[in-house]
């Protein structure tokens, strides 16, 4: 397997203000078992941190890479000879493709609080996934890793 000459990686974190909210939850499951004493209280603070924090990483823990002849989005893996062109949408188009103009059959990599995307056309014959709506902090940068990945595989 060849590296592609642009390699890529993003991880598609949760944004600060999620773990703010995960000490509030733990502050509330504190407050709701106040009555039993300081132990189940300091419980629940650590407990309710604890498991909304695992929340909001695993919901933060997709990954966008271009690795050799392949595109990895999240669990999905597209070589990207079956990959045509790329449409860098800026937040406008973005939210568009995210509700009324999107396909059913489209694979969607998306997260709200990331406002850029990146279409991606998927040209296999085989597949009936239309395109890739990818969330995205780079799209520009994306796409031309993609770019590059198709040339050096060519």
């Amino acid at each position: 397997m060849q590296l592609s000459a642009t390699p890529y990686e993003e991880r598609l974190t949760a944004p600060r203000s999620w773990w703010l909210i995960s000490f509030l939850v733990g502050v509330s499951c504190a407050l709701i078992l106040l009555p039993f004493g300081t132990l189940p209280l300091l419980g629940g603070l650590v407990g309710g941190t604890a498991m909304a924090a695992v929340v909001a990483s695993a919901y933060g823990s997709p990954r966008i890479r271009v690795v050799g002849d392949s595109l990895i989005a999240g669990e999905a893996k597209i070589p990207v000879s079956a990959l045509g062109g790329s449409e860098v949408l800026d937040a406008e188009e973005a939210r568009a493709w995210r509700t009324y103009k999107a396909d059913t059959r489209a694979f969607l990599l998306l997260r709200a609080y990331i406002p850029m995307a990146l279409k991606v056309e998927v040209t296999d014959p085989q597949d009936p996934t239309p395109y890739l709506y990818l969330s995205t902090r780079e799209p520009e940068r994306l796409a031309a890793a993609i770019e590059a990945a198709r040339k050096a595989n060519a």
